[in-house]
């Protein structure tokens, strides 16, 4: 397994099942496994509204809802590359 401590995203990478075990986002604890797809789509959707003045809003659970400034968006696209990385290992 590879770990990954992001600035605002941690877990691990589990070569077997091939999904990122998510441990905490901004903080927050979580335990989910995220499949390449899931973590593309957020990658991409983000990547999208990187540059909104507001920020941005990501969703643990479908309820417990964490805002992102923009600085903290731009952090989190960086922890996703480092995690995609690790799905084309």
């Amino acid at each position: 397994m590879s770990y990954v401590n992001g600035q605002i995203i941690t877990g691990e990478f589990d070569t077997n099942s091939n999904e990122f075990l998510l441990h905490s986002v901004k903080h927050h604890l979580t335990e989910t496994s995220l499949k390449q797809s899931q973590v593309a789509q957020l990658y991409n959707y983000l990547k999208k509204h990187e540059n909104e003045a507001g920020g941005q809003v990501v969703s643990l659970y479908d309820q417990l809802l964490v805002p992102l400034s923009s600085k903290e968006t731009k952090a989190i696209l960086r922890d996703l590359e480092q995690i995609q990385y690790l799905y084309q290992e």
